[in-house]
C-alpha cells in the first residue's frame, strides 16, 4: 500500500517538478572560469546615430567572442530569459518567427554582436509583431547549449520558444 501511494505521489508531482520554469541571468550563461563579458559599444554622440543606422544596411560588425564558452548544465533546462529581439525571419503578416535574442538593444545592429554566449536564438510559431522590437521581452522555453550561425552573429545557445511577452521591470 505504501509503495502504490508513494509511485502515485511521484507521478502526480513529476509534471509540476518538470514543469518549473528556471529564472535566467545573461551572467548564469557564462562560465566561471571565463572571462567576463566586454560592455556594449555605447553610442553618446547623438551626431553618430545616423552613421550606426545607416551601417545596418552594410556588412555586420564584427563578432566580440564568437565561439565563447557556454554553461554546459543549461543544456535542456526550461528557462525565462529577459532580452531584446534582433529579427532574422519576418512572416508576410509582420511577424518575426526567428530571432536572436539578446541582453541590451541594438546588439548586433548597432554596435559588435556581444559574445556567442549572450546569445541565443530563437524561433517561435507565432512570433512576435514587428513594430514591438523596442522593448524588452521575457522570452520561455528549453534551453539548448548548442551553437547556430546566422548572418548576424554566432549564438551559443538555442530556444523554441513556448511564451513571448512583454518584460516589465518590478515597481516597489
Amino acid at each position: 500500500m505504501k509503495r502504490n501511494l508513494l509511485a502515485l505521489l511521484l507521478i502526480v508531482t513529476t509534471p509540476l517538478w518538470a514543469s518549473e520554469v528556471r529564472e535566467l541571468t545573461w551572467s548564469e550563461m557564462i562560465p566561471a572560469d571565463a572571462p567576463p563579458p566586454p560592455p556594449p559599444a555605447a553610442i553618446h554622440d547623438l551626431s553618430q546615430l545616423s552613421d550606426a543606422l545607416a551601417a545596418e544596411s552594410g556588412p555586420a560588425a564584427t563578432q566580440q567572442s564568437p565561439a565563447a564558452p557556454v554553461v554546459e548544465a543549461l543544456d535542456s533546462q526550461e528557462v525565462k530569459l529577459p532580452g531584446y529581439i534582433v529579427p532574422l525571419d519576418v512572416t508576410e503578416e509582420g511577424r518575426v518567427t526567428e530571432f536572436l535574442l539578446v541582453p541590451y538593444f541594438g546588439a548586433c545592429i548597432h554596435v559588435p554582436p556581444p559574445p556567442s554566449n549572450q546569445i541565443v536564438h530563437v524561433t517561435s510559431e507565432l512570433g512576435v509583431r514587428m513594430d514591438a522590437l523596442y522593448q524588452p521581452f521575457w522570452i520561455e522555453g528549453p534551453l539548448q547549449v548548442k551553437p547556430i550561425s546566422s548572418e548576424l552573429a554566432e549564438a551559443g545557445y538555442q530556444m523554441e520558444a513556448s511564451k513571448i511577452y512583454p518584460y516589465e521591470t518590478p515597481t516597489n
